[in-house]
C-alpha cells in the first residue's frame, strides 16, 4: 500500500490484541544525497511547463535549456544520437510505455534533474545514462537491460557517474542482463578532480543477472542500502582507489560470487585490462551499518573507513522484507 510517497505494509493483529498501524517499509519520494545536500533538494522540473513527447526530435528539443520543465515520454523512441538533458528537468515515462533504444542520455555540466520510469535498453558504444560534472540527480524507477551473453565489452555501463558529479540518488531501478552496471569515478587518473565529490545513494534497486559494478566506486562516498542482488556473477560492490562505502540492509541471492570487496584489484571481467590478472589500484574502504544478508557470497573488507553513518534521515526496510519489497516496487510502471 502506498500513501503520500511512503510504502506501507499492514501488520495483522493477533487475537485479543488491538490492531497496530501500518509499518512504513520504504519511501517513494526522493531520499538520500539527492534530497539532503548543501545545494538543496532535487526537484527537477517542478513548477515548470509540462509537455508530452513521442519521438526523438521532440525529446531532444524539449530536454534542452535550463528552464524548469516536465517532459512526459510515451512509446518506443530510437535515438539516433545521444541527447543532452539540461538543468531543472524531469524526464518521466508514462505508465509502462516509454522505451528508449539506440543511443543514451547525457547529463553534463547541469544540475537538478530527475530521470524516472523509463526503460533504456541495448545502448551501443556508450552508457545508458552518463552523469558528468553534474549535481543533484534522481534516477528512479527505471529499467536498464541488454544481453549479458555478448560479453563484457559489447555494451558499456547502465548508469555511470563521473568527473566530480555529486549529490545523486539511484532508487527503485531494475538492472538486469548486463555486464557492467554502475561505475562511480571511471578513471584513476582523475583523483584530484573527483576527491571530495561523488556522494551517491543507492537504495531499493534490483540487480539480476549482472556481471560487475553494483556499484564500483573510486574516490567518493556511496551509501548502499536495501538493494537486492540476484546472480551477480563477479563483484557486486567494489570500493577501490580510496573510495568509501557504507553498506547496510542489502540482500544477496543466487549465484552471486563476491558481495563486497575493498581490495584494489580490478578483475579482468570488470573492464578491459592489459594483464590477465587485472589492474592494480589502491584499496578502498567499507563500513557495515545495519545487518546485510550475504547469502552464499564472499566478503573481502581489507580496510574500514570513517563513513560510518549516513548524514541524513532515511527509511530502512527490515532485512527480512527487503527481497519482497524490492521485487514488488522496482522498475517501470510502479509509480
Amino acid at each position: 500500500m502506498r500513501f503520500n510517497g511512503l510504502l506501507f505494509i499492514s501488520v495483522i493483529a493477533q487475537p485479543l490484541v488491538a490492531a497496530r498501524p501500518p509499518k512504513v517499509l520504504a519511501t517513494w519520494d526522493v531520499e538520500g544525497f539527492a534530497r539532503d545536500n548543501p545545494l538543496g533538494p532535487t526537484t527537477g522540473g517542478a513548477g515548470g511547463t509540462t509537455v508530452t513527447v513521442d519521438n526523438a526530435a521532440d525529446l531532444k528539443k524539449e530536454v534542452a535549456g535550463a528552464e524548469p520543465k516536465i517532459i512526459l515520454v510515451t512509446g518506443n523512441i530510437t535515438l539516433p544520437s545521444r541527447i543532452k538533458v539540461g538543468s531543472n528537468k524531469s524526464v518521466l515515462g508514462v505508465g509502462t510505455t516509454a522505451h528508449i533504444t539506440g543511443s543514451g542520455i547525457d547529463l553534463q555540466d547541469v544540475t537538478n534533474v530527475i530521470i524516472r520510469n523509463l526503460k533504456i535498453s541495448f545502448i551501443k558504444d556508450n552508457d545508458c545514462i552518463t552523469i558528468r560534472n553534474t549535481t543533484r540527480v534522481w534516477v528512479d524507477h527505471n529499467e536498464f537491460t541488454s544481453d549479458i551473453t555478448q560479453g563484457p565489452d559489447a555494451f558499456d555501463g547502465q548508469v555511470d557517474i563521473i568527473r566530480a558529479s555529486d549529490y545523486i540518488t539511484l532508487s527503485w531501478n531494475f538492472f538486469h542482463n548486463h555486464w557492467k552496471s554502475s561505475l562511480v569515478g571511471n578513471d584513476a587518473t582523475f583523483r584530484a578532480l573527483d576527491s571530495g565529490h561523488l556522494h551517491i545513494t543507492y537504495h531499493h534497486n534490483y540487480w539480476h543477472t549482472i556481471g560487475t559494478r553494483g556499484p564500483a566506486g573510486r574516490f567518493g562516498h556511496q551509501h548502499v542500502y536495501n538493494n537486492l542482488y540476484i546472480d551477480y556473477l563477479y563483484q557486486a560492490l567494489h570500493s577501490r582507489s580510496d573510495n568509501q562505502m557504507l553498506v547496510e540492509g542489502n540482500v544477496f541471492r543466487g549465484k552471486t560470487k563476491e558481495a563486497l570487496s575493498t581490495y584494489g584489484l580490478v578483475i579482468p571481467d570488470d573492464s578491459p585490462n592489459t594483464c590477465v590478472c587485472g589492474d592494480e589500484e589502491l584499496d578502498g574502504w567499507a563500513n557495515l551499518g545495519a545487518e546485510n544478508d550475504w547469502g552464499k557470497a564472499t566478503v573481502n573488507i581489507t580496510q574500514v573507513g570513517n563513513f560510518t553513518k549516513a548524514p541524513y534521515k532515511f527509511v530502512l526496510t527490515p532485512l527480512r522484507l527487503v527481497e519482497e519489497t524490492v521485487k514488488a516496487g522496482a522498475g517501470v510502471g510502479k509509480i
